[in-house]
């Protein structure tokens, strides 16, 4: 049976919790439009295959903040932003660092264009572009992906916007061996953080790229 409004902000705020956040100080009915707006969209533009609600709370929202520990300084990139995960629901929590979201894929720019829209977010800046070809004249302090591919290509596409202080940071399940390995061979310390991620019960890590 579908939860009601309540009852879903009553399981962010458990999440939220758990994840050592106060509830208080989050935006939780900024995530609850959040999640209106997904699943209205989703049912021509296909950016989700979680479909319930309940589920997207834990996969989507607690799942994007389990990173929040992780970013460092003003600004933040999300490479593949999609449908603006973990970006986006960073940005909420963040209104103080600037947050740039980038996607190639028209369809989730308008997505993404339609939540700034909507939410008023006026720290997120929303770019439709390849990260190949992405540039910014000024630096960023985190840039984070989601669901980009592996952790190579994911270095090598954003390897021109890099600066010594720059964080790449990577949201996995399990820790990607083989990735780990061809990583490795490049010029970056890694470090591999676990995720604790209420209501999941999949691995997820978190995986810690810097020059």
């Amino acid at each position: 049976m579908p939860l009601n409004e309540d009852q879903l902000l009553l399981s962010l705020r458990q999440g939220l919790t758990a994840l050592g956040l106060d509830p208080q100080s989050c935006p939780c009915e900024a995530y609850l439009q959040y999640l209106d707006l997904l699943v209205k969209w989703n049912r021509a533009y296909n950016l989700t295959g979680v479909r319930d609600k309940r589920r997207m709370v834990h996969a989507h929202v607690l799942d994007s903040l389990a990173a929040l520990p992780y970013i460092r300084g003003s600004r933040g990139l999300d490479i593949g932003a999609g449908a603006g995960l973990p970006g986006f629901i960073l940005a909420l929590t963040q209104p103080e660092v600037e947050w740039t979201l980038l996607d190639a894929n028209g369809k989730k720019i308008r997505f993404l264009q339609q939540l700034v829209f909507e939410l008023k977010t006026e720290n997120v800046v929303i770019v439709h572009s390849r990260a190949e070809k992405f540039l910014s004249s000024v630096p960023y302090s985190s840039i984070i992906s989601r669901a980009f591919g592996s952790l190579a290509d994911f270095y090598r596409a954003v390897a021109h916007l890099l600066r010594p202080d720059t964080r790449l940071l990577a949201l996995k399940g399990r820790a990607p061996a083989a990735e780990l390995r061809e990583v490795a061979e490049l010029d970056v310390s890694v470090s591999v953080e676990q995720l604790q991620v209420p209501g999941i019960d999949a691995h997820r890590s978190m995986v810690i790229m810097q020059c």
